[in-house]
């Protein structure tokens, strides 16, 4: 996805962040963009670009969707360091992978999901992930049948 507005700006990686953790957070308390969009008095699409980074968000508006999210101000910038969000330092992109991932829906599903398992099953699923992951990263190896068979 490209953090470019509509005069051809790149976004900065800072607005793509606090973007972020406003997604992440209302995801996970399960409000809508169009709830906290009210709650701000802005349109859901204003919210669309404020979690994309597309659109700087004011800090009076900083501080107001905090309040509605529950949260310090703070939040949104954890992770970020003096040379920008942690991410952008992270040699194997792993951490940004991470990231880009609990930003989807089925990334937030897992993370709330899974720690609602035993520590057995957990396990267990763990396993069979990691061995779906070889086989996709190594096609042909021994691991489990293809779909195909």
């Amino acid at each position: 996805m490209s953090n470019v507005d509509a005069a051809g700006r790149r976004a900065s990686a800072v607005d793509v962040h606090v973007g972020g953790r406003i997604r992440i957070r209302r995801r996970l308390i399960g409000l809508s963009q169009e709830a906290l969009a009210q709650a701000l008095g802005l349109t859901f699409q204003q919210v669309q670009k404020y979690e994309r980074g597309s659109n700087r968000v004011s800090a009076s508006k900083l501080y107001a969707t905090a309040k509605v999210l529950e949260v310090p101000v703070h939040y949104f910038f954890d992770g970020l360091s003096d040379s920008g969000p942690a991410e952008a330092t992270d040699e194997d992109g792993r951490e940004r992978s991470i990231h880009d991932f609990l930003q989807t829906s089925a990334g937030l599903e897992l993370a709330d999901s899974f720690p609602k398992l035993s520590v057995a099953l957990q396990r267990r699923i763990l396993e069979f992930v990691r061995v779906l992951a070889t086989d996709a990263a190594n096609p042909g190896a021994p691991g489990l049948p293809s779909a195909d068979a």
